[in-house]
């Protein structure tokens, strides 16, 4: 699969001939200023809870690309009503698209709108269906559920917030690494605001010491796994 990075939580993935775009939050991060969205063209967008970091393009970039936002009941709803497409989930459900499969799982996080609009639960997501099967975590503390996630797949890459502070850090990213039986990790939720500003050296050392790899991907770079 074909991944760009877009900064924040945010990637455009080439999926078994699927364009997927995951949580984007690209005009007011200012890391990401020479990404312009008007080029964005995905099928899908998936996202993982209502925060103003991982929706703010979502509307936008929906209405351009006739995309389907895939979330949480609540904001699939938000969306359908300004007559976009959507497709609402919840935890533990999962649909068959065609050309991929999505499984919502467990995150354990907060969730609203920037408008205050109640956002419902915030969740992950597992894509199927392709080569490869792979894990995007959405905002999430270290949790145990995740190790239902390694017994029932194999994932073959798992996109794992690492920031800290809002969401794990990363010790308990490698744990998570662990727990989902996952030995390629891609970095996100780091380096954006202050707060979640980490070292890349120390965390590039902690996974590498437990037999995984790290990528921590330069905003707007494309690269395959």
């Amino acid at each position: 699969m074909k991944i760009t990075f877009y900064g924040h939580s945010c990637f455009g993935i080439e999926y078994n001939g699927v364009r997927l775009l995951f949580d984007p939050f690209i005009t007011p991060n200012e890391l990401a200023k020479d990404i312009d969205i008007n080029t964005l063209r995905p099928d899908f967008i998936l996202v993982s809870h209502g925060h103003s970091d991982h929706v703010a393009d979502v509307e936008t970039i929906s209405r351009a690309s006739n995309a389907t936002i895939v979330a949480a009941y609540e904001i699939a709803s938000y969306y359908g009503a300004k007559g976009l497409n959507y497709h609402p989930m919840n935890i533990g459900g999962s649909w068959d698209f065609g050309k991929f499969r999505v499984k919502a799982t467990n995150a354990v996080h907060s969730s609203v709108l920037p408008d205050g609009t109640y956002a419902g639960n915030p969740m992950g997501f597992i894509i199927s269906g392709g080569p490869q099967t792979f894990y995007y975590s959405g905002d999430t503390a270290l949790t145990m559920d995740m190790q239902l996630i390694g017994q029932k797949n194999k994932i073959d890459v798992a996109f794992l917030c690492i920031g800290d502070n809002f969401t794990m850090g990363i010790e308990d990213a490698v744990s998570a690494a662990g727990l989902v039986r996952c030995d390629t990790i891609v970095g996100m939720h780091f380096d954006t605001f202050p707060f979640i500003t980490i070292n890349h050296e120390r965390a590039q050392k902690a996974f590498a010491e437990a037999g995984k790899q790290l990528i921590l991907p330069s905003i707007g770079t494309t690269f395959e796994l």
